[in-house]
């Protein structure tokens, strides 16, 4: 996740060089390089929320070196905004953003991506850290962690389920609020084209 000559770093670098102006934003989670499609280390069937951050720090410091303007940790660990704040700060990549995933649900609208990537959890799921659908209240309380840690950005992921979060989100808070529109709800979209009950167009 934070070797220099990984494929993220060689992106980012490639696409800096060939278009300075454009802004980078990278996602900052393990679960890409995990076996058993986890955001965190796993051991003996726990996720290790604090060995987890350490990582992630390297890895948000090794995406600002090779260019990325905003970095966007996306594994739920609680702690992590700070951290990498404090790790991007430490290295002189102060004027690298950190978009928060302050609202990330644990949700079945994820399943295509996942089951394009084989990247569902190789056991149990992922209700230990990331949030609780029906519990809309939570994500005013991690607004405020995320906010007191250093975010710049505040994201909601899914979107469009999730509209009264947002709204919730913009009434609390001065910071810029993202919706993060993902695989399941773009499957009902063209499902419900393909079957003329919605006009794509």
């Amino acid at each position: 996740a934070f070797n220099p000559n990984g494929i993220v770093p060689r992106a980012i670098s490639l696409i800096k060089d060939k278009y300075p102006l454009a802004t980078v934003v990278t996602d900052v989670a393990l679960d890409p390089y995990s076996s058993c499609g986890h955001d965190g280390i796993v051991s003996n069937g726990e996720i290790l929320n604090d060995a987890t951050i350490n990582q992630l720090c390297k890895q948000a410091v090794c995406q600002a070196r090779a260019g990325a303007d905003i970095v966007a940790p996306s594994d739920m660990m609680d702690g992590r905004v700070g951290a990498i704040r404090d790790a991007l700060d430490g290295e002189g990549y102060t004027g690298v953003s950190i978009l928060a995933y302050t609202a990330k649900y644990a949700s079945a609208y994820y399943g295509p991506f996942r089951d394009a990537l084989g990247s569902h959890p190789g056991f149990g799921d992922k209700k230990t850290y990331q949030q609780d659908p029906a519990n809309g209240r939570e994500a005013l309380v991690e607004a405020a962690l995320d906010s007191a840690e250093g975010a710049d950005m505040l994201m909601v992921k899914p979107g469009m389920p999730y509209l009264d979060v947002i709204r919730r989100l913009r009434d609390a808070t001065d910071l810029p609020v993202a919706a993060y529109h993902v695989s399941g709800e773009y499957a009902m979209l063209k499902a419900a084209a393909e079957r003329g009950w919605l006009d794509e167009r």
